[in-house]
């Protein structure tokens, strides 16, 4: 299953590394921009997802993902700012040996601020 709709409501998303161009190697094993099937170029933000304390309880355990933006996600995104992801999907991936899963979002936006929309 690819693209299914992720709810990170649950989480503090934090800025590990800002917003870059996502590279990719070529077949001559030279780094390129990645772009999507339309030839729009990609971006890549690395985010520290943890649990938001509830009830009383300990917030749980965070991890740090990589999540591929379908858009340039603007100036002012960096290092330890919270924010939150545009229309996030998750999909599932296995090459060989190896599997995970794979982040995806149209965009991100500041923690709390209102009125984005995935027009923005």
């Amino acid at each position: 299953m690819r693209n299914i709709p992720v709810n990170l409501s649950g989480f503090k998303l934090t800025i590990t590394e800002a917003p870059t161009l996502k590279m990719r190697e070529n077949e001559n094993k030279e780094l390129v921009v990645a772009t999507d099937h339309n030839g729009v170029q990609q971006y890549v933000v690395a985010l520290f997802a943890k649990p938001v304390a509830r009830d009383g309880q300990r917030a749980g355990k965070g991890e740090e993902i990589r999540v591929t933006l379908a858009t340039e996600p603007g100036e002012g995104f960096e290092e330890g700012m919270r924010v939150e992801l545009i229309d996030a999907t998750v999909s599932a991936w296995a090459m060989g040996d190896r599997s995970g899963l794979s982040f995806r979002a149209l965009g991100l936006k500041p923690a709390g601020e209102r009125g984005l929309s995935s027009a923005a």
